[in-house]
């Protein structure tokens, strides 16, 4: 039997809306060295898809742009090769997960193969089925990053807002594994949830001063704070002097009365993904999937996701 050398892939080349998907046959992609070809059984939807096939990152400098783009960060599947002279790690067969984390690409990771650098992919956690599996690179690693930037000690208060969200979820585990103590805001509805995954305090996001009800429960401030819901100034206020603060999903603002304010901007790193991959299959964090969809619906997923109100990632599977 001949080797399929052609694959489906979501693809944009018209910048739009969710019809703007394409889903033609492409060329399969082969890895080169130190690379591995994943074979996908699973990819994540997150909000930064919706803004590349808008062409929103085009409008804010961030990609150029090009005749087609690739959509798909996360992935979740087997290795299916690896490039000349093999990889040290990964053999074919490897169930793994992995992150892209160029911008600028023809191919992401919504297809039947994607290719990915080996040191942007780690073992897959044992036990966890392939859609919940790829729920945790692009997410997870924000906040693991993210709390390192930070750099807080064990004992510290910690804001989190978007504290049910993807990236707000899993830096409510993190922090609390890391022994940090979680101020958490989120929708009043999501009380419970957050609890649950850690936080010691709890604030409604619709609490008419932010910084007032964070310092009533924490008098002088939280040491530091990870923005995952674009707070900005409001969260900035809650954090005492000479802090620190993470902005995930907004530009961070001025760092006033000397806390450290930066953004976080993800980087692919097995390292670290094969710890919260372990941490994973240890059941010591929640990898929440709201649905799956096959990957000839990638329109209607874009079209849920902007929608809002999803608690876990929608998942698409080829």
């Amino acid at each position: 039997m001949t080797e399929r050398t052609v694959m489906r892939a979501a693809v944009v080349r018209t910048y739009g809306g969710p019809e703007a998907i394409e889903i033609p046959e492409v060329p399969r992609p082969e890895p080169g060295p130190g690379q591995v070809r994943i074979r996908v059984a699973a990819a994540t939807v997150n909000p930064v898809d919706l803004l590349t096939r808008a062409g929103t990152l085009v409008a804010a400098g961030r990609m150029a742009p090009r005749a087609q783009t690739g959509l798909g960060w996360d992935v979740a599947g087997v290795v299916d090769a690896t490039g000349p002279g093999g990889v040290r790690g990964f053999l074919p067969g490897d169930p793994v997960i992995g992150l892209r984390d160029l911008l600028d690409v023809s191919l992401g990771t919504y297809a039947e193969y994607v290719v990915l650098d080996a040191t942007a992919v780690a073992p897959a956690p044992e036990g966890v089925p392939a859609a919940a599996a790829a729920t945790l690179p692009l997410n997870g690693l924000t906040a693991w990053q993210s709390l390192d930037a930070l750099d807080l000690p064990s004992g510290a208060t910690l804001l989190v807002t978007g504290a049910a969200g993807a990236v707000g979820g899993f830096t409510v585990e993190l922090a609390a594994l890391r022994g940090l103590r979680v101020v958490a805001v989120a929708g009043a509805a999501d009380e419970k949830l957050v609890r649950g995954l850690g936080a010691e305090w709890f604030i409604a996001r619709d609490a008419p001063d932010l910084a007032a009800a964070v310092r009533a429960v924490v008098p002088g401030g939280v040491a530091g704070a990870l923005d995952a819901a674009g707070a900005g100034l409001p969260a900035l206020a809650a954090v005492r002097n000479a802090g620190a603060f993470v902005a995930v999903a907004a530009d961070a603002p001025v760092g006033l009365r000397g806390i450290r304010s930066a953004n976080h901007w993800i980087a692919a790193d097995g390292t670290a993904l094969g710890r919260l991959s372990a941490l994973a299959a240890a059941g010591r964090l929640t990898l929440r999937v709201a649905d799956t969809l096959p990957l000839d619906q990638a329109q209607e997923a874009h079209r849920r996701l902007a929608v809002g109100g999803l608690r876990g990632r929608l998942v698409l599977t080829p």
